[in-house]
């Protein structure tokens, strides 16, 4: 091949390189979907439902209507996506597993904002889904819906430090995880009440006992989890110190009263829970809140996050709220 050639080859591949890569940007572009976001009291998602094939990339543009969104996969490791009003941001998606996965808002656009949920159904073959296990919650056969108050509350914050630097030997059996799980704080003070070796100790060092075993079934690394994933999701309706004083927590008060026009009709919604009232907090077991975050609150304006958060998430969340109650910090 000549030089003359050689130099008309290497344009004309120019040429048809100049001009592939902006078609093939467009055919992607053109074959994605525009979902368009606003506030539930006003649409939501739209579509709300989408379809996906395992091992087939799912292209979408996002754009909000009204204020700023967010966009996210629940139970997948994808970073929220700012879906900002007026503009486009785009996403791919892409499935490894068959399944029906919720997509949700990841700012707190509303109060309602938490009904802002759509669905991904993914076909297609692949690793599926292990066989799903029941919640604890049901497992124990609990009533999480149920008035339930603690008989005896502690005078001050119960500490797991002053608990350790006691110099206790608690049985082995409290220190398990499964009691932690399946027991409340109060049952626990309880059980240890009757313990002959613990005889000697007041009403106040038996809560710090109670505070060492909530501090042997977490780590600083599940509290951390936990705490981002509080700041996120719930302080907005329970408060950033947990006391039932979000910035929405007026509003879904009112609407039992008829008083917040927003509230979808029907919707009886109810002050968040103050998970710093002992005698509400120290009567529930860890299973007890993991089924509240799981399933939520049944019309109260309590989300359910199972379709969102996995089982790690739920229970490092779970962690993080008892140090509303105990003072866990000086973790080993």
């Amino acid at each position: 091949m000549s030089k003359e050639q050689l130099a008309r080859s290497i344009v004309l591949l120019l040429v048809i390189s100049a001009i592939a890569i902006p078609v093939a940007a467009w055919q992607m572009r053109s074959s994605s979907m525009v979902v368009h976001a606003r506030m539930a009291e006003t649409g939501g998602w739209t579509p709300e439902n989408l379809t996906a094939v395992v091992g087939e990339p799912v292209h979408l543009q996002l754009t909000s209507d009204d204020v700023m969104h967010g966009f996210a996969v629940g139970q997948t490791d994808m970073s929220a996506v700012d879906v900002v009003p007026g503009e486009i941001s785009e996403v791919t998606l892409n499935f490894d597993r068959p399944g029906k996965y919720t997509f949700y808002c990841t700012r707190w656009c509303s109060v309602n904002h938490w009904r802002m949920r759509g669905t991904i159904e993914v076909s297609g073959s692949g690793t599926t889904s292990e066989t799903v296990i029941p919640p604890l919650y049901i497992t124990l056969g609990l009533d999480i819906d149920g008035e339930h108050h603690a008989e005896v509350i502690p005078d001050r914050l119960p500490s797991a430090a002053r608990g350790l630097q006691a110099g206790a030997d608690l049985p082995a059996e409290y220190l398990s995880r499964e009691y932690y799980l399946s027991h409340s704080p109060v049952e626990a003070w309880k059980a240890l009440r009757g313990e002959k070796s613990f005889s000697e100790f007041s009403d106040q060092d038996l809560w710090d006992q109670v505070a060492e075993i909530w501090q042997t079934n977490t780590s600083p690394r599940d509290l951390e989890i936990g705490r981002q994933l509080y700041t996120t999701n719930c302080a907005a309706c329970h408060g950033e110190t947990g006391a039932g004083d979000g910035i929405f927590a007026d509003q879904l008060e009112k609407s039992k009263d008829g008083e917040h026009p927003m509230a979808p009709a029907g919707e009886m919604t109810m002050r968040p829970s103050n998970f710093t009232d002992p005698e509400h907090m120290l009567s529930a077991s860890p299973a007890h809140l993991q089924g509240k975050i799981l399933r939520g609150g049944m019309g109260t304006g309590m989300p359910y996050w199972g379709p969102i958060f996995t089982e790690e998430q739920t229970w490092s969340l779970v962690a993080y709220i008892w140090t509303f109650q105990f003072d866990l910090e000086d973790l080993p």
